[in-house]
């Protein structure tokens, strides 16, 4: 793969690029033989936006995707730019300009691809405007995310910041309330009040947030464990520490 360019593999990965950003389109692979009407959308755009195209034997995408399951569409595509502190500034502009209360999600170090592209579908689900993550020791946008993000890589931002405690304490300035997931308080999740602007901070696989991320939030919570497993896949506790904060914003 040459240095100035992307891949991105899957049906809806590869669908929501092509819907959203076809300037991007160096080239399209499709499998040898699959001609199917969950292809159809994406062999239409390419033909209308003039995207060379290949069709090629399974190997040959196999080889591109280094063995992930690529549905039978591979593309070439032209890096993203990366968005940083000042692209969040904008996105909290538009919310206000639009009324609606800032909802953003804090990932601290998660680093696996599989994990981060769940956690971007449960942000678009939830209505997330942007997540946020410190640009080293985290998982980066890739061919697998965005895959496993089916579209929503697309349609929520990621935003990469420097210093994640110096990110967090500007949000606060904003009147931006930062709750945090921690294993060790003894709050509930479902105890405490998730209105208004707010930002939800998850830690990493297995480690939780790093110390400083959890002192710099304005309230830890935990979500509470009836079994005998101490901690959920930091995705699906995502998912419900999301969904609870809509809840609380549509019940008022």
């Amino acid at each position: 793969m040459a240095k100035h360019e992307e891949i991105a593999f899957g049906i809806h990965a590869v669908s929501a690029l092509i819907e959203r950003q076809p300037e991007r389109f160096k080239e399209l692979f499709l499998l040898k033989g699959r001609e199917d009407e969950r292809l159809a959308p994406i062999v239409n755009l390419a033909r209308k936006y003039a995207i060379p195209t290949q069709v090629v034997q399974r190997k040959v995408l196999d080889d591109k995707s280094k063995g992930e399951q690529h549905q039978g569409v591979l593309a070439r595509i032209t890096p993203e730019k990366l968005l940083t502190e000042h692209d969040l500034d904008d996105i909290l502009l538009r919310a206000s300009q639009q009324n609606t209360p800032p909802f953003l999600l804090i990932l601290d170090g998660v680093t696996d691809p599989h994990n981060l592209g769940a956690c971007l579908r449960n942000a678009d689900a939830a209505g997330v405007q942007a997540i946020i993550v410190p640009k080293d020791n985290a998982a980066r946008l890739s061919a697998t995310v965005r895959k496993v993000a089916v579209g929503a890589a697309e349609t929520v931002p990621l935003i990469q910041v420097t210093n994640l405690a110096r990110t967090m304490k500007q949000l606060q300035e904003q009147g931006i309330w930062i709750i945090g997931t921690a294993g060790e308080t003894d709050t509930s999740l479902y105890d405490v009040s998730l209105q208004g602007p707010m930002a939800l901070v998850m830690g990493a696989e297995g480690k939780g947030m790093r110390r400083l991320t959890k002192e710099n939030c304005d309230q830890l919570v935990k979500l509470p464990m009836a079994g005998d497993v101490s901690s959920l896949n930091v995705s699906v506790a995502t998912g419900i520490c999301l969904f609870e904060i809509v809840r609380q914003r549509i019940s008022t």
